[in-house]
């Protein structure tokens, strides 16, 4: 089970025991404020997408939406979205429970700053009934490996300049 190996895999962080289980769903943003309590802009959500066949995530903040040209801008390429199938396959959690722990060495994580407003945030950890409360740093480093970097790739979460 997907939120197992999170679990193992966060363990190496001492972050394990801070993983939360629900007995409701959380897999939507919607869902996942209510079963933590928070306003839904404080959920971490993670998109998965392809860029030249290569899966990526995006975790941003649950009010965001991806702005396609910011994306195609830094990524060079329009936003195209993992299916199901394929999230389980290439990122190896199940969509409600994409997180960005656990995950192959191949699937690059970028973190959007839509979340760095916050002073901590909640991802899923791998099941469509769990998060974690973690800190934009904790979650940076908890992202290990495949972390790349901090983007600008989301609108709709901040005030627009005028």
């Amino acid at each position: 089970m997907s939120v197992e190996k999170v679990r193992e895999y966060l363990k190496g962080y001492g972050m394990a025991e801070r993983m939360r289980e629900f007995t409701v769903s959380s897999a939507t943003v919607e869902l996942a404020a209510v079963a933590v309590g928070v306003e839904p802009a404080r959920i971490a959500k993670t998109l998965s997408f392809k860029v030249d066949e290569t899966p990526i995530l995006v975790v941003a903040a649950g009010d965001a939406k991806v702005d396609n040209s910011k994306y195609k801008h830094f990524f060079h390429t329009k936003a195209k979205m993992l299916t199901p199938e394929e999230a389980v396959e290439r990122i190896g959690h199940a969509v409600g429970g994409v997180c960005p722990f656990a995950l192959p060495e191949d699937v690059k994580t970028y973190l959007d700053v839509s979340l760095k407003r916050f002073d901590t945030v909640f991802p899923a950890v791998g099941s469509a009934a769990s998060a974690i409360e973690l800190t934009c740093d904790e979650l940076e480093r908890c992202c290990g490996a495949n972390f790349v970097e901090w983007v600008d790739v989301c609108k709709g979460w901040q005030e627009e300049q005028a």
